[in-house]
């Protein structure tokens, strides 16, 4: 794995051969390291250290992006060359405003020791924490325990130089009986904040509570998304949503209710890459440090994130709040580190809160229908309930949903007072009443 002066050598390369009239290169080194378990047995443990150059070209407004893995002198020029032969072959982009100057990102978070030093012999350990609660519970388990170490950095010829340095980990446990399963997840920095145990115990209890799961009907419920569920469909919301290349293109539900109430008032959500609850990052791939970003404000809709593309085409034009994603991009910015305010209510409380309704553990297979409408379908899976007189009654077979975001989000009647982080946004659990559910099945 390259160390900082390494990676600094790279980026003074290719910025010192390029032909271009702008060049950005993006320099990704880490090292992933995986145990993988299943059938109540570690199968695999893998490793592995990558590096990723990606270099973009710019000359006029024609743009060439290459990439290669290999950090020896030739091949880098060989990469360079070949971004500016791209740029020269591409069509003219006349939205292209240029590579964007940026300060250098202020220091964050150190990287997490644990998590970079973590050996087969401790993840082996931890997933037998998981593999004991199963066989315990006569249940077969399966899932990954995974920790990652990335040293990033973006550099530009206007000047740009961002350099960090991060740590993940992220642990699944699937348990599953006869006829029902229960799906845990955390996420972390450090790998050490993890905790087998209880994320086992929370699975198995899913599915021994869920074992003999009822049939319902569907249609629309009142329903407790627990966190995992909720992260799932804040990540839609932000990926078509609060991008400002929607909004500009006018397939963002903003482009007709930004300033107005998209939400219950209780409802409050922002981007922030500083946040340590979550999973840090502190700029984008462009090289721009992250601004935290209001996205609804006390149920009503208050701005968006923006590359520097985006930004340069607002009315008024603005400035970039560090959300690009790597190049060639035609998302547009995404916000990925996601906050939804907490509320006040425990989950005990908001069970009982409900006279008849369905607790969802988490969403699979989730997917866009109307962009503007912001409508979703998806499946619940590994753990969804039946609710009746407060109390929960029984697991029940999977339900397809199709639920517009915009008109759940306005039903929130409680929101939770703990949450949890998935791959992009941190939640609460919330409390929606008529969620509509359109489809049964048979599992």
């Amino acid at each position: 794995m390259m160390d900082r002066p390494e990676i600094e050598q790279i980026c003074h390369l290719v910025l010192e051969e390029s032909g271009a009239d702008q060049t950005e290169v993006l320099v990704s080194s880490g090292q992933t390291a995986l145990t993988r378990y299943a059938n109540n047995r570690i199968h695999q443990n893998v490793a592995e250290t990558d590096l990723a150059v990606s270099i973009r070209a710019i000359k006029g407004r024609q743009i060439g992006v290459s990439s290669t893995n290999d950090p020896r002198h030739a091949s880098l020029r060989q990469a360079t060359q070949r971004a500016l032969e791209l740029a020269e072959l591409s069509p003219a982009n006349p939205a292209f405003p240029g590579l964007p100057s940026a300060p250098a990102p202020e220091p964050g978070p150190a990287p997490a020791a644990a998590t970079i030093a973590s050996t087969p012999e401790e993840r082996g350990a931890a997933v037998m924490q998981i593999l004991d609660v199963a066989r315990g519970d006569d249940l077969t388990a399966s899932g990954a325990l995974e920790a990652d170490y990335t040293r990033l950095a973006v550099a530009n010829s206007e000047g740009i130089f961002a350099y960090g340095e991060y740590t993940r980990a992220h642990l699944t446990a699937l348990l599953q009986g006869a006829d029902s399963s229960g799906w845990a997840e955390t996420h972390a920095t450090d790998i050490s904040r993890l905790d087998p145990l209880a994320l086992a115990r929370t699975a198995a209890g899913k599915t021994l509570v869920s074992a003999a799961p009822r049939a319902v009907d569907p249609g629309p419920y009142t329903v407790i998304l627990e966190p995992l569920a909720v992260c799932d469909i804040l990540f839609w919301l932000g990926l078509y949503g609060f991008n400002a290349l929607g909004y500009q293109e006018k397939r963002s539900f903003l482009t007709e209710r930004l300033g107005q109430q998209v939400a219950a008032e209780a409802v409050s959500l922002h981007d922030d890459g500083r946040d340590e609850r979550g999973l840090p990052l502190l700029f984008d791939f462009e090289g721009v440090p992250k601004q935290r970003v209001p996205l609804i404000d006390s149920g009503v809709a208050v701005g968006m994130v923006h590359d520097s593309r985006t930004a340069a085409h607002a009315e008024p034009p603005t400035t970039s709040t560090g959300h690009a994603l790597p190049a060639p991009n035609t998302y547009g910015p995404v916000p990925t580190n996601l906050f939804l305010a907490p509320g006040d209510a425990d989950m005990t409380e908001m069970i009982r809160s409900v006279d008849r309704g369905l607790l969802v553990t988490r969403f699979h297979y989730t997917n866009i229908v109307h962009p503007m409408q912001m409508t979703l379908t998806g499946m619940t899976r590994d753990g969804t309930f039946l609710i009746e007189d407060g109390e929960i009654m029984a697991g029940v077979k999977n339900l397809r949903f199709t639920q517009s975001l915009l008109e759940a989000l306005m039903q929130v009647e409680m929101i939770g007072n703990e949450g949890a982080q998935g791959e992009y946004a941190w939640a609460p659990a919330l409390k929606i009443a008529g969620f509509n559910f359109t489809g049964a099945t048979e599992f």
